[in-house]
């Protein structure tokens, strides 16, 4: 890890990755005592990518998520209740208990939603693009994919519309190896996504989805490059989820020594070990900003608890815009 970030920033970064692991720790415990409807798809060991992206757009740029999109929205200024209260199906969640885990959305801080069809935010972020380039707004928008969407019809379709029309998008995609239970290397013939960058003539990088550092700068010059009017980019990170590809999926299709190394590269370990070794930061302040997580998180779980159900006769409101 080398990277010209403030101390003040990395803590910053710290504290919303540690914020995004305990988050998903709490709901993988809920949902066990049957307390979430639907299924999750939970993000943690992925932490580095959503923070090294949001943490380099400004409030008012977007962004597109996914099925395993908490970590994006937190990561860009979500609420913990809210954002909690929605996992619950409560009243007081952002889309009022009717969207749950795959459907989070809070337009006041880019966040344009979740979707739980595969490759769906990917011309959802071509649209966005184009509004904020014919209204001259220089803005941002940072689309999060995995790798299984790549395969998607969409993904050529966006990449290539984004490119003719030089739009300002950061296509960001999240590759932890599998879609679902399938390895990548059984449905690509390629080892990057990031080398089909080319067919689009614009740039793709490869990088360590683990080094939020490392995210964070390609980022930065990607972001850059679109609100100069240079066009999209391409970032692919490098990762590993750490659970299964849902809260009911055991993983049992993968490697127990694959697992072993990239529990070793925790990007958690990795920025506290940095922050230690390179800016003198005390394991006691550290720790002090797990322990203000953990609490944020049971604040979060308490407000979600106690809050109502949408009633029966709001089943029809707000269903269209």
């Amino acid at each position: 890890m080398a990277s010209n970030l403030t101390k003040e920033k990395l803590i910053e970064m710290y504290r919303k990755m540690v914020e995004i692991r305990l988050f998903e720790e709490k709901v993988f415990d809920l949902y066990g005592q049957n307390l979430v409807p639907g299924t999750i798809h939970l993000y943690a060991g992925e932490e580095a990518v959503a923070v090294g992206v949001c943490s380099a757009l400004r409030k008012e740029d977007y962004v597109t998520s996914t099925h395993r999109g908490h970590g994006h929205c937190i990561a860009k200024g979500a609420d913990l209740r809210r954002t909690m209260a929605e996992i619950l199906g409560k009243k007081t969640g952002y889309c009022k208990g009717k969207g749950g885990s795959m459907h989070i959305a809070d337009f006041n801080i880019g966040m344009l939603g979740a979707t739980a069809v595969v490759g769906a935010g990917l011309p959802i972020a071509v649209g966005a693009g184009l509004s904020a380039k014919l209204r001259k707004t220089n803005q941002i928008v940072a689309c999060f994919f995995g790798e299984g969407a790549s395969n998607q019809g969409t993904f050529h379709e966006s990449l290539n519309m984004a490119s003719t029309w030089k739009l300002p998008i950061v296509f960001v995609c999240e590759n932890n190896l599998y879609a679902m239970g399938t390895r990548q290397s059984r449905v690509m013939n390629i080892e990057n996504v990031a080398d089909r960058a080319v067919a689009y003539g614009m740039e793709g990088v490869v990088v360590n989805g683990n080094d939020v550092m490392a995210v964070h700068e390609a980022t930065i010059k990607a972001a850059d490059k679109g609100r100069r009017g240079e066009g999209p980019s391409l970032i692919e990170c490098k990762t590993y989820r750490h659970k299964g590809h849902s809260r009911v999926d055991p993983a049992k299709y993968r490697p127990k020594d694959e697992v072993q190394e990239w529990l070793r590269r925790d990007p958690i370990k990795l920025l506290k070990e940095h922050l230690m070794q390179k800016h003198s930061a005390a394991e006691a302040e550290l720790q002090t900003i797990e322990k203000e997580a953990a609490l944020a998180i049971e604040e979060a779980v308490k407000f979600a608890m106690e809050s109502p159900y949408p009633a029966s006769e709001e089943a029809l409101q707000d269903v269209y815009a």
